[in-house]
């Protein structure tokens, strides 16, 4: 992977942490990205937030059902999209793992 100006950033999905200096637990992935990526990425993480309160609001309501609940689906979709950005910017550790998980179908597409 080309990493000519870009830096390094540890990134964790569950606190949606994105950091230049290693800390604790917040290197789950570690990514290569010039400021513009990082933006994009928040943005990502943003929109997932989102749709994980639309889900919360869901959960209170007893006659909507899950399987056909479109919150569900944008966040699915969100967590797809950050893992595809994570596999894109990440270095090979990163980029095997999330390949290892199996959520992307085609990361390399």
């Amino acid at each position: 992977m080309e990493n000519t100006g870009k830096e390094r950033f540890y990134v964790s999905i569950g606190t949606q942490e994105i950091s230049r200096l290693k800390a604790q637990n917040n290197d789950d992935f570690v990514i290569y990205a010039n400021p513009h990526e990082i933006i994009e990425l928040r943005e990502l993480f943003d929109e997932m937030y989102d749709a994980d309160n639309l889900t919360f609001l869901r959960a209170h309501v007893p006659i909507m059902e899950y399987h056909n609940d479109a919150s569900n689906d944008q966040f699915d979709q969100g967590m797809i999209n950050v893992f595809q950005k994570l596999y894109d910017l990440g270095d090979e550790k990163t980029r095997s793992h999330i390949k290892s998980m199996g959520i992307l179908e085609n990361p390399d597409n």
